[in-house]
């Protein structure tokens, strides 16, 4: 007899382990909801890179076809949505498709309604708003979650600038963040006048700056999702930021680690509290679903601090859906998904985020975002393959074994790599080459990256070789802006 209400755990899974209707992963690669497809009966991927060079069961990859030359990853997911060999996949498998993006427009809702799919996450416009470092500072206030002392206003000068902070308090050594944009693109440290010039063609006339204090803090992630029964919150992790190895972006995000002592217990519950708080609001936004925030430790007080908000999966979320707890119970995204299924579910949210505040639901594990550091440009001849790498005792990396599943790595000796980067792409500064997930920490007690994460960096970017571009060729039109494509 069908269950008409889901009461627990066990109930969600087997709804799922029995799901009709074809669920959709459209994306420039499958990263961000690696493994679902082991959850969600009828999952696929639509991807428009092949990392797994046509090997994995579940990713779909069409033909490369002429195209404007992509400015965002929402222009990769509207090309793939129009593409005949993808328009043909889904028609074939029938059903009511159901689609789920990392990014997407109105556009994107458009093409997805010509398909007669479903889109299921909140409006594109809703997002987008959402999505505004501006808006969120206003969200978490009426929260009670505070961002980093802060002053948002219009930037005209330099000495403008000074004026503004000096009547808010919050003194001159300064970062500055526009209302949209990612991995440090768009943040600028500004402490003198020379600062500011450098950076004043991309702050003036930006609309609404946000203005904060700087502060001398470690980054950190936490993911939830807004579900009509409360808001289920996943663990802090820590975040990689800004290392030369891995990003020529300074402040630029390049990573995560997952472990249940990354940070202390008050710590760590009171991001949950402001997470959980955080949720209940965007709830009387009118939000619902998968979301990420980031939070900003002080490393003097320890005092957190809402940093920025991600209404979205985002690179963080293999972690989040990887960890013990979700293997436990289900992953974090399954809860997205029954959200949108409109199937009627009860569930006990203070017991479940209890559940996963326990530090023995947490493993550890620490991924790499790889990335071209060097300021060259060429074609890509060589690049190391998706599958299971070794560390020997001498620190060289080797190939091991093809594998699509990052457990299936079985020691902190080996490692996961997702290759991004393609024989015949440009290698550029930015570039991404590829995703590195191992077990373990990969920084240090003190957030530096660790020896064993900087031979495996070392060992991942020798495999990589390239040639020169063909002397008539121009330099190409990619080096800036690199748009996240995770």
């Amino acid at each position: 007899m069908t269950t008409t209400v889901l009461k627990n755990i066990s109930e969600i899974r087997r709804f799922f382990h029995r799901n009709e209707d074809p669920v959709y992963f459209i994306s420039a690669t499958n990263f961000n909801l690696l493994g679902l497809d082991e959850w969600v009966k009828n999952f696929k991927y639509i991807c428009y890179i092949d990392c797994y060079g046509g090997k994995h069961p579940n990713v779909f990859c069409p033909s490369e076809q002429p195209h404007a030359e992509f400015q965002s990853i929402e222009d990769i997911n509207n090309y793939l949505l129009q593409h005949k060999e993808v328009i043909d996949y889904i028609k074939r498998r029938g059903g009511k498709p159901k689609f789920v993006f990392l990014m997407f427009d109105e556009e994107t809702e458009r093409l997805s309604k010509e398909l007669g799919a479903d889109v299921w996450f909140p409006k594109a416009k809703l997002r987008q708003s959402m999505d505004n470092k501006i808006e969120t500072v206003r969200i978490g206030n009426k929260a009670g979650v505070p961002s980093v002392p802060n002053t948002l206003a219009e930037v005209k000068s330099y000495e403008g600038l000074r004026a503004t902070c000096e009547k808010a308090g919050i003194g001159h050594d300064l970062v500055l963040q526009s209302a949209y944009g990612d991995s440090g693109h768009t943040t600028f440290f500004i402490k003198s006048e020379e600062d500011f010039r450098r950076h004043e063609h991309e702050i003036v006339g930006e609309g609404e700056i946000k203005i904060m204090k700087r502060i001398d803090c470690r980054g950190s992630a936490i993911e939830a999702c807004a579900t009509s029964q409360g808001t289920i919150v996943g663990p802090l992790m820590t975040e990689l930021v800004g290392f030369k190895d891995l990003t020529p972006y300074r402040g630029g995000w390049c990573g995560n680690e997952i472990l249940a002592t990354a940070f202390p217990p008050k710590v760590r519950q009171q991001a949950r509290d402001m997470t959980f708080k955080f949720g209940e609001q965007l709830r009387k936004e009118g939000y619902r679903g998968y979301f990420e925030l980031d939070f900003l430790i002080d490393k003097k007080t320890g005092d957190l601090w809402l940093g920025e908000l991600n209404p979205r999966i985002t690179g963080c979320s293999s972690m989040t859906n990887h960890a013990a707890f979700a293997h436990a119970d289900a992953p974090l995204f399954l809860f997205h998904l029954l959200e949108f299924s409109r199937k009627k579910f009860k569930l006990d949210v203070d017991e479940l985020n209890s559940r996963w505040a326990n530090p023995d639901m947490i493993d550890s594990w620490s991924q790499m975002v790889i990335k071209h550091t060097a300021d060259t440009v060429d074609i890509c001849t060589e690049a190391p393959e998706t599958g299971i790498y070794k560390m020997l005792e001498d620190g060289r990396v080797v190939y091991d074994r093809f594998d699509y599943h990052r457990r299936a790595v079985e020691s902190e000796n080996e490692a996961f790599f997702l290759r991004i980067l393609q024989p015949g792409d440009y290698r550029y500064e930015g570039a991404d080459i590829g995703i590195l997930v191992t077990r373990g920490r990969s920084m240090t007690k003190s957030f530096q990256l660790n020896d064993r994460a900087a031979k495996w960096i070392h060992g991942i970017k020798q495999s990589v070789a390239g040639k020169p571009l063909p002397v008539a060729a121009a330099c190409p039109a990619l080096a800036e802006p690199a748009f996240k494509i995770m």
